[in-house]
């Protein structure tokens, strides 16, 4: 019997176990433009990533495959975050000394452009503030989610998956 992977026992994906499924892009490639990152590990019959991608960046061998994405091919247009049922796409772009992560959000409310926000790591821990600089609501995104790109220190882009919305 295999041992069960950490991410099961534990709720969450780290930064280490995405390594062991996903050959990251390297520093000049998230510099060029927002890059898709699938933080899917586990082979369920699901293609709709690969299905939506205009460019076919995004790449499944068999429908329980996982994806794989072809990052020169990747134009950085979230189509990928917006429709995977699983919220497990997500996407990188390193600008100077700070990085912009798009995610689905799925806590309400729903931040608004330009709206500063708490950035929560993979586990939900509080880790700093971010600037909201893109929202495609629910009913524009290509999904049922919400999709937000936050603008944050360079050092979280890896760790940072969740925002929460502080309003007064």
């Amino acid at each position: 019997m295999s041992e069960i992977p950490q991410y099961l026992k534990e709720g969450f994906l780290s930064v280490e176990e995405l390594k062991e499924y996903v050959e990251l892009p390297d520093e000049d490639r998230l510099r060029q433009r927002p890059v898709a990152i699938p933080e899917c590990p586990q082979e369920i019959p699901c293609t709709p990533c690969a299905e939506i991608c205009p460019t076919n960046a995004v790449l499944m061998e068999h429908p329980n495959a996982l994806p794989v994405v072809e990052y020169e091919k990747c134009i950085g247009c979230s189509l990928c975050v917006q429709i995977c049922p699983g919220l497990a796409f997500f996407m990188v772009h390193y600008i100077g000394n700070k990085a912009r992560v798009t995610m689905p959000h799925e806590i309400l409310p729903v931040p608004k452009v330009g709206e500063e926000v708490i950035l929560l790591s993979r586990v939900g821990e509080e880790v700093g503030k971010g600037k909201v600089v893109t929202v495609i609501p629910r009913e524009k995104s290509k999904g049922d989610t919400p999709i937000i790109t936050v603008e944050m220190p360079l050092k979280l882009a890896w760790d940072v998956r969740a925002v929460k919305v502080v309003r007064e």
